[in-house]
């Protein structure tokens, strides 16, 4: 029940991030009709479409990934059309059609764009597509609620649970959605009553609706929004994870590798590292970027850093710059770094994508696509992001789970250089 409980504030979270912005503008699309044949089978249909096709994502093959695609393409189409037709409903109708027809009766709730007549049918069914739309759109801000879901979704397969589980944190999302929408299609209600601007009102929203519809196609919502995201939403989630953490179960264990507590380093400069347990193999990867494929047989001599990531996370873009600079200040030393890239959303499984990420954000260390997530089960990992520090026998000998002690890092890094350098010169 508390993992329910959980998903379910993660969700409602998601209203106070910034990466939440692009899809506001569907949502308030038709604010201004009555929520219980409007907004309700709307925000309905949101949370179907997202709860589909998350747990599709998570546990279906490269088709999948590739019609998750296709599906954000004709949503993308959808709802600019029903932007288009609130803002230019003339020049719109003349240069699409029947198309925007459809646009203008799913924006406006109405059953022909001549006769003006509505019914509850009408609005109803037309508010349900828009959700569906929506949906497929809609990627929240990945936290450690969301994350941890979509992890064990992957990891464990199918099932009804994952999926009630993605249902409970659509519901928190769309019923904070709600109560904006509630309270929104009020004021708009009073803007058009008393300002007489209501024409204006409603080509603002087109034009917001296209912005929405802009933005995603840029990939702002998972990219410069969601980096913005870091600073309130998530951090409240990460206190109600932290504080209410549900029992994860783990991946099967691998000889030669079990988690264990880490001791507080003495006062001294030096620091203790233990031996954790053995480099797992990289067998399972998908496709090696930037590099030729790199066996754990092969990096033996050399340090490594081993970086669980994926594009679309909020904490591993945060961790990211310090894990290019270690790569840029200790590759000529010895340091390997290899960044294993697990995907949360379907979109993130998709090569292109992962490619273009790679490219924009800088990444010049090797990267292994891990769709599969082989390397994250050899590695009994269960957060993003994750480093495991590796000394150049072999041993993992220190690990970090999430953002935060970059300084004691790269300390582990040196210590594990020095102690290299020392056996090479030994030997």
């Amino acid at each position: 029940m508390m993992a329910f409980i959980l998903s379910y504030l993660g969700g409602a979270l998601t209203i106070l991030a910034p990466c939440i912005l692009p899809v506001l503008p569907f949502v308030f699309a038709r604010a201004d009709q009555p929520f219980t044949q409007s907004g309700l089978p709307l925000l309905a249909g949101m949370a179907l479409a997202f709860t589909g096709v998350a747990t599709l994502g998570a546990v279906a093959g490269h088709w999948a990934v590739e019609a998750n695609e296709y599906g954000r393409f004709i949503a993308m189409a959808l709802l600019a059309v029903a932007g288009l037709s609130l803002l230019l409903p003339r020049l719109a109708q003349t240069l699409a059609g029947p198309f925007v027809a459809l646009g203008s009766r799913l924006a406006n709730g109405s059953d022909g764009a001549s006769n003006g007549a509505s019914s509850p049918r009408g609005p109803a069914a037309g508010s349900f597509v828009l959700g569906l739309a929506t949906g497929l759109l809609w990627t929240p801000c990945a936290g450690p609620i969301l994350g941890l879901i979509l992890t064990a979704a992957a990891i464990q397969g199918p099932s009804l649970h994952t999926s009630l589980l993605l249902l409970a944190y659509a519901a928190g999302a769309l019923s904070s959605l709600a109560l904006a929408l509630i309270g929104g299609g009020r004021l708009l209600a009073r803007v058009k009553r008393f300002s007489g601007h209501g024409e204006w009102v409603r080509k603002g929203i087109g034009a917001a609706v296209l912005a929405g519809v802009g933005a995603i196609a840029l990939g702002l919502d998972t990219g410069a929004l969601a980096e913005m995201s870091s600073g309130g939403a998530i951090r409240l989630e990460k206190a109600l994870f932290d504080r209410f953490k549900p029992a994860v179960p783990a991946a099967p264990e691998r000889a030669g590798f079990m988690t264990v507590a880490m001791p507080q380093p003495p006062a001294a400069s030096r620091l203790v590292l233990p031996v954790e347990g053995r480099m797992q193999p990289l067998d399972g990867v998908v496709e090696w970027l930037n590099s030729p494929p790199l066996t754990a047989e092969q990096l033996h001599g050399k340090v490594v850093l081993v970086d669980f990531w994926t594009f679309g996370c909020i904490n591993c873009r945060n961790a990211l710059p310090y894990v290019r600079e270690w790569h840029r200040k200790y590759k000529d030393q010895g340091l390997v770094v290899i960044g294993v890239h697990a995907p949360e959303f379907a979109f993130e499984k998709n090569l292109a994508n992962v490619k273009r990420a790679v490219r924009d954000l800088g990444v010049q260390f090797p990267v292994a696509v891990d769709n599969n997530f082989a390397v994250w089960r050899a590695f009994n990992n269960q957060y993003w992001p994750a480093h495991y520090f590796i000394d150049a026998k072999g041993n993992i000998r220190f690990h970090h789970f999430g953002e935060g002690e970059y300084e004691k890092s790269e300390q582990v890094i040196r210590q594990l250089l020095e102690e290299a350098h020392k056996e090479n010169t030994t030997s």
